[in-house]
């Protein structure tokens, strides 16, 4: 059964409403978290491309990633958990796992349970929340996984859209 169903959330999706690259956001993370997702990544066999600017390398320990000098360019992981759908992780610090997608990409149900999978996969690896919020409206999520309800849920009411 679908933890989400796309009659129900639509509005949350629609990129003229939320901005096509909202934030999606794991908050009170650690290196560890870090760490974890991408032996998740690793784990699932995602197809991922890390690359720091135009240099495409091997997937890094999160670590030394993490700890580069402030004024180093900010790498990222490109994650497809299908095909047709892109995360972007981008490594802004170690106390928040941050990444963007495309809600271009994320249209109709099997898109959504795609979306949905990434995102309980994300968060039964870390036991925390993730979060999903309007592109540039941190603190807002609209709809995130649930730790004790172990599924992604509805976080905001859609009528106020």
């Amino acid at each position: 059964m679908a933890d989400l169903l796309w009659d129900d959330v639509k509005c949350f999706f629609d990129p003229d409403l939320m901005g096509s690259l909202p934030d999606v956001r794991v908050p009170d993370a650690s290196v560890e978290d870090w760490q974890a997702v991408l032996d998740l990544v690793v784990e699932k066999g995602w197809k991922r491309q890390y690359s720091e600017g135009e240099t495409v390398l091997p997937v890094p320990r999160a670590e030394p990633v993490l700890s580069r000098p402030a004024d180093a360019e900010c790498p990222d992981l490109r994650v497809w958990p299908t095909a047709d759908v892109l995360a972007i992780f981008r490594f802004h610090a170690a106390d928040e796992v941050d990444f963007d997608v495309d809600l271009r990409e994320l249209q109709g149900q099997e898109r959504l349970d795609v979306f949905c999978d990434f995102l309980r996969e994300i968060g039964r690896r870390l036991g925390k929340p993730v979060l999903m919020d309007p592109e540039g409206d941190d603190g807002h999520p609209v709809i995130g996984f649930d730790v004790e309800a172990d599924r992604v849920v509805l976080l905001a009411d859609q009528r106020v859209r």
